[in-house]
């Protein structure tokens, strides 16, 4: 991994400002949470947390139901 990949993911811990505007993942409460829930895992600012969106996601193709699964 190149030094400045490595920055980049370490910027929501060194370099994020906290002014209680959502400008980062970070700034939510879904991740703040995870923090307090798991602190040995947030100490270490190179831990990577991944997301999934699925809004709209019809995974089956079924298109007469209007909510996803």
């Amino acid at each position: 991994m190149s030094t400045h990949t490595a920055t980049d993911m370490r910027w929501h811990k060194e370099k994020r400002v906290d002014d209680d505007v959502m400008w980062h993942p970070a700034d939510g409460e879904a991740w703040k949470e995870f923090d307090r829930t798991f602190p040995e895992f947030a100490a270490d600012p190179r831990n990577v947390r991944l997301g999934l969106a699925t809004d709209g996601f019809n995974p089956y193709g079924v298109l007469n139901q209007h909510h996803s699964t």
